[in-house]
């Protein structure tokens, strides 16, 4: 299968490269054991070749002693007290070559088995946690990766040129998309900078005040400085159902010691959601990370986004066999799942989850009479819901849009 022009066949020759210098260097390291050992094999044997040598000068002294008490040289006692002397240590060294043998054979012992059993237990842990297997970048990737980088930080640098010099100011979307640049940059100081010169104009959006708050904070390390936390606040008066600011206040909330009010104020703009939505997810981590502190129940996605959570809807199975499909074949798979959601709310129409979804699937193939009546036939089991209930709310607003 290719993918943007990769194929699995181009990491062959990369791995087959990876492969030959993980064996050069399994030599070295080889290599470099058998140095590191050799001296301890041959410091057993020189230690005996010495004992050996001062062993036998002692006995050549013995029978020299002899020979002189024998041609009347020395006297019998001088020669009876050099005998005990000389006896005395060769005992010793006897006994000395013994209990240093034992200790060299115990520490060589030692040594030989940390040099074998050290690569030994080091290369058993790089293959499971490291990656023997995985095609290094070479030199000229790196090169390339380089360049690449040198570029973006090239055209960043003519764009700050060009915006500071623009008479005018320079427009508001380049200086976000400066700051945006600088985000992905880990640049964040550079990126509130940025994003601070237009958050004051005239146009500035609710979206680019949550953004500048989120320099702001990433610049600080995580912490909501006033100065971000005036921006959130700008940023929800600006437009209240923006999710980044509601995260970024409950945040400030948490971090300021008002936890539960943090809690609530997540859960409230969860169940505000109409359906399914990206930002859902983390508002969940972040209400149970914060729920668990202050002993709350933990929340999940099913209860606010029922629609995600309810059957029948597109298993792994099907998203996978989805995404191996062409486009005429995807689509008309997608066309199978909502048909046969219409059909079985057809049989049991006592399903208003099932409605919304149906709706919400409709609209997205662009098909705005079904949805439409979808939603009415939603509108019928929600009126048993309060006024102000999300479900019946997005219900309401959705169906306000046909009328306009």
């Amino acid at each position: 299968m290719m993918m943007n022009g990769w194929s699995p066949k181009s990491l062959l020759p990369k791995m087959r490269s990876a492969r030959d210098a993980f064996g050069f260097f399994a030599v070295l390291a080889i290599s470099a054991i058998a140095m590191l050992l050799y001296p301890l094999r041959r410091s057993g044997a020189v230690g005996t070749d010495r004992r050996t040598g001062a062993m036998a000068v002692l006995a050549d002294q013995l029978r020299e002693v002899d020979r002189d008490a024998d041609r009347g040289l020395i006297s019998n006692n001088e020669a009876e007290a050099a005998r005990i002397e000389i006896k005395r240590r060769l005992l010793k060294l006897s006994r000395g070559r013994s209990a240093q043998g034992c200790s060299e054979t115990g520490g060589h012992r030692t040594l030989w088995v940390s040099a074998l059993i050290v690569p030994l237990v080091a290369g058993l842990l790089y293959s499971q946690f490291g990656s023997p297997g995985f095609p290094g970048m070479s030199f000229a990737d790196r090169q390339e990766e380089r360049s690449g980088q040198a570029q973006v930080i090239e055209l960043t640098g003519r764009l700050l040129e060009r915006l500071e010099s623009d008479p005018e100011g320079g427009p508001t979307e380049g200086w976000m998309l400066l700051g945006q640049t600088y985000m992905r940059m880990g640049r964040y100081a550079d990126a509130a900078s940025a994003m601070g010169t237009v958050i004051a104009r005239d146009d500035a959006s609710s979206a680019m005040l949550s953004q500048y708050a989120e320099a702001l904070i990433a610049a600080e390390n995580g912490i909501v400085t006033p100065k971000a936390r005036n921006a959130i606040r700008r940023a929800r008066e600006t437009d209240p159902s923006n999710p980044a600011a509601t995260y970024y206040e409950a945040i400030a909330l948490d971090q300021a010691g008002d936890s539960d009010e943090a809690h609530d104020l997540l859960v409230s703009r969860l169940e505000q959601a109409a359906g399914p939505a990206p930002w859902m997810e983390i508002f969940i981590a972040q209400a149970n990370r914060i729920g668990e502190m202050i002993g709350r129940e933990p929340v999940n996605l099913a209860a606010f986004a029922p629609m995600a959570g309810g059957a029948p809807g597109p298993t792994r199975d099907d998203v996978a066999t989805a995404s191996e499909m062409s486009d005429a074949d995807r689509a008309a798979f997608i066309r199978s799942m909502v048909d046969r959601l219409a059909d079985r709310l057809a049989e049991d129409p006592d399903d208003l989850d099932g409605w919304l979804r149906l709706g919400n699937a409709y609209r997205v193939l662009g098909e705005m009479d079904k949805a439409r009546e979808a939603f009415l036939s939603a509108e019928e089991f929600a009126s048993n819901l309060a006024s102000d209930a999300p479900r019946r709310v997005a219900i309401r607003d959705v169906l306000s849009e046909y009328s306009d």
